[in-house]
């Protein structure tokens, strides 16, 4: 029986050491939101995936194993920053602040939309033109959630 409990604790800390935590904001009614905060985190992810794609390029072809460790870690950041960014659409966004009783519910789902095609371009792709359609994309969506002074 000890033996079942030191293994179930053991998984359970092993479980709480290598979740990850939500990027998006909890999907409970709690009434905290700064919509342009979230807008203002993705151009920041945005800026992230611009620096790794100018960073790929520059490794691309360099075989030393060090060119080849920060090529990795470029690609790697890339991807991260747009997962964050379709995250954010999809598990904030598109849950609790696009509403289909919006008189303008088609055009924002459509924008939204944009966004998460753009990081998923920007993500398969390591070039300026899927940088610069996902940066145009976030940025039309900003006339939606301005900035409150409080």
């Amino acid at each position: 029986m000890k033996k079942q409990i030191a293994t179930v604790l053991f998984a359970l800390g092993f479980m709480l050491g290598v979740t990850q935590t939500a990027q998006a904001h909890c999907q409970i009614p709690c009434g905290i939101y700064d919509d342009h905060a979230r807008v203002m985190t993705m151009l920041e992810d945005v800026a992230t995936i611009e620096k790794a794609v100018t960073q790929i390029g520059e490794l691309a072809g360099k075989t030393d194993a060090q060119s080849q460790n920060q090529l990795v870690r470029w690609v790697m950041n890339k991807e991260q920053h747009a997962q964050n960014i379709i995250a954010a659409i999809s598990d904030y966004f598109l849950t609790q602040r696009v509403k289909s009783s919006q008189k303008d519910y088609t055009e924002r789902l459509v924008k939204h939309h944009t966004v998460i095609v753009a990081a998923m371009k920007a993500k398969q792709n390591a070039g300026m033109t899927q940088v610069e359609a996902l940066k145009a994309s976030v940025e039309a969506l900003k006339p939606y959630y301005p900035k409150h002074e409080h």
